[in-house]
C-alpha cells in the first residue's frame, strides 16, 4: 500500500509499505482523511527523538473499516469510524480512575506504531466510534484537536469566567477558541503574529485580535477587563515568552492552561503565582469521551473545522509538510486525504 514514510531525519517520501493484516482485536482502516499535527511537524523540523525514523506518521484520522479481526465483535466491515489518537491499556490504575489519555504505558499512532498517512492503518477495536453522517471526512478526521480544546476547556472548569485568551491561533489554538466559546459562552481574545491567523480567529468569534508586534498583550487584556486581567488564558505556543504572558494577563485566582510544547525550559517570577493565587494547569490529549462531544459539536454546525484547512492527497503529502512547515499566509492546518 502506498504511504507517506519517514524514512530518516530530513526526509520524506511516498513509497509502498507492507500492508499487515490486523491482529484479532483489530480492524484494518481504509483512510478517508488524516489531519498533519503540529507536533509531526516539529519532529521532522528539530529531529524529535520521540517520532525516530523510519515511521509512518498521523493520528488524527477516520476511515471505513475494510477488515475486522477475529475477536472484534461490535464493528462490521463499511462501519464509518473516527479513531483516538492513543491506545490506551485500560487495566492500569490511570486507565481504572478514567486517566486514559495519561495511561503509562499509551501508544500513540505515528509515534510508537505505524500511523494513517497511509492507503491502510490498523487499529484496536475500543479505539473507535462512529463517524457521523453527514460531517465531510477532512472534518472528522480533526475531532482529535478539536478534542483536546475540549479538554482545555474539562480541566478548568472548577473556575469561573468570561473571559479568556488565547495565545497562539495555530490548529490548537482555534479548536480551543472554538471551545471555549462554543462551551463556557466565553468572550475569547486570541494572539499571534500572523495576519492571517488572526484573522481566521477574528472570522471564527474571537471578541478581539491582538498582534504582539503591534500592541502589548497584557496591556490589552488589561485595558480591556478594567485592569483585571482575563479570568482563564491558554497558552498553545509553549515558548517561555508565551507562557509569562500567559501568566501575566490572567487576573488574581485566575487560571493559565498550558498545551504548547514549544520550549521545555522557562524562568518566571514565583511570586507572582502564589501572592495573587493564579493556576498552571497542564493539559495532554484528550479522552474518547471527549472525542465524541468534539464530533457532536462539529455535526451540529457549532465548530468550524473546514473553512480554514488545506487538503492534500496522499501523492502531494511531502508538500503539505513543506507547506506547513513554512507555515505562510493561509497555510494553517493540512489535512492528507488518500
Amino acid at each position: 500500500m502506498q504511504a507517506l514514510y519517514y524514512p530518516a531525519f530530513d526526509q520524506l517520501e511516498i513509497r509502498d509499505v507492507e500492508d499487515v493484516a490486523p491482529k484479532p482485536d483489530e480492524v484494518k482502516i481504509k483512510v478517508a482523511a488524516c489531519g498533519l499535527c503540529g507536533s509531526e511537524l516539529e519532529s521532522v523540523k528539530n529531529h524529535s527523538p520521540r517520532r525516530p525514523p523510519p515511521l509512518v506518521m498521523g493520528h488524527e484520522f477516520c476511515g471505513v473499516i475494510a477488515e475486522a479481526g477475529s475477536a472484534v465483535k461490535d464493528w462490521a466491515v463499511g462501519a464509518r469510524v473516527v479513531s483516538n489518537s492513543l491506545v490506551p491499556c485500560g487495566k492500569c490504575v490511570r486507565c481504572d480512575r478514567g486517566d486514559t489519555h495519561l495511561c503509562a504505558t499509551r501508544q500513540i499512532f505515528g509515534m510508537h506504531r505505524p500511523g494513517a498517512f497511509a492507503e491502510y492503518v490498523n487499529v484496536p477495536a475500543r479505539c473507535l466510534i462512529p463517524w457521523p453522517e453527514g460531517l465531510p471526512a477532512e472534518a472528522a478526521a480533526l475531532a482529535e484537536p478539536m478534542a483536546n480544546g475540549v479538554h482545555v476547556v474539562r480541566v478548568s472548569k472548577h473556575l469561573p469566567g468570561n473571559t479568556a485568551l488565547v495565545i497562539g491561533a495555530g490548529p490548537i489554538g482555534l479548536f480551543c477558541q472554538q471551545a471555549l466559546q462554543v462551551l463556557r459562552g466565553a468572550n475569547v481574545y486570541v494572539a499571534d503574529l500572523s495576519p492571517e491567523r488572526l484573522a481566521v480567529a477574528k472570522k471564527l468569534g474571537a471578541v478581539r485580535v491582538i498582534n504582539p508586534r503591534e500592541e502589548d498583550v497584557t496591556k490589552v487584556i488589561m485595558e480591556e477587563t478594567a485592569g483585571e486581567g482575563a479570568d482563564l488564558s491558554v497558552d498553545a505556543v509553549g515558548s517561555g515568552l508565551t507562557k509569562r504572558t500567559s501568566l501575566d494577563a490572567i487576573r488574581p485566582g485566575g487560571a493559565s492552561v498550558w498545551i504548547g510544547l514549544h520550549e521545555n525550559s522557562m524562568t518566571f517570577d514565583s511570586y507572582g503565582i502564589t501572592l495573587p493565587e493564579k493556576q498552571v494547569l497542564g493539559t495532554y490529549a484528550a479522552t474518547i469521551e471527549e472525542l465524541k462531544l468534539s464530533l457532536d459539536l462539529m455535526a451540529a454546525g457549532k465548530v468550524d473545522a473546514l473553512s480554514w484547512v488545506q487538503r492534500f492527497p496522499l501523492s502531494e503529502g511531502v508538500t503539505a509538510f513543506r507547506r506547513m512547515l513554512a507555515a505562510k499566509g493561509n497555510d494553517i492546518k493540512a489535512v492528507i486525504c488518500p
